[in-house]
């Protein structure tokens, strides 16, 4: 085995143990973030519908808060206000809301809870700091090593002169004609 190819395999073997856990991430919270119309990797959001019994005629805070008891909410109660002439909207710190119909009592309550280590993984994808940046350059140069590396190391019909190269241009086709597509 030639030198290039003995240190190409060491270079891309080592290279490939220090990044794998990185890939797994960047690729599950990338599979999120395609899927986001699918799936709120950022937020876990319940909507729960119920009946509010003898509702009073006036709402003041004290009674909005009242209402968030039952949900655990009620230190959390920011505000409420008359959403239309039949219903009223009360808000809770974090995003949630209770929607309440004054006239049939329906209620709905929207929970919104953050989901704190999917959106923290996500907010990687937008290069939160400087130091995630350069930590993502670095990453991505590595990830260009192991590519090379990988296409010097095996030779013959299976190597970039043979079956691997048709492969390397299969792999460059597919993102150039979807970008014709779009």
């Amino acid at each position: 085995m030639s030198t290039v190819r003995r240190w190409s395999r060491t270079l891309h073997r080592d290279l490939s143990y220090i990044f794998a856990g990185v890939l797994l991430v960047y690729a599950a919270t990338g599979f999120m973030l395609n899927h986001k119309s699918d799936f709120n990797s950022n937020y876990a959001i319940e909507q729960h519908r119920y009946t509010i019994d003898n509702l009073p005629a006036e709402i003041d805070d004290d009674y909005a808060q009242s209402l968030l008891e039952r949900w655990g909410e009620r230190d959390n109660y920011t505000a409420w206000y008359d959403f239309d002439e039949d219903s009223f909207k009360v808000f809770v710190r974090g995003g949630s809301t209770l929607l309440v119909n004054r006239t049939t009592g329906e209620a709905l309550y929207e929970s919104i809870k953050k989901r704190p280590v999917l959106s923290s993984l996500n907010r990687l994808h937008y290069n939160p700091n400087r130091a995630w940046t350069i930590f993502s350059d670095i990453f991505l140069a590595s990830l260009v090593v192991i590519v090379l590396t990988g296409l010097i190391m095996v030779k013959g019909k299976n190597g970039l002169c043979g079956r691997g190269g048709v492969e390397l241009i299969v792999g460059i086709a597919i993102p150039i004609i979807f970008m014709l597509m779009l």
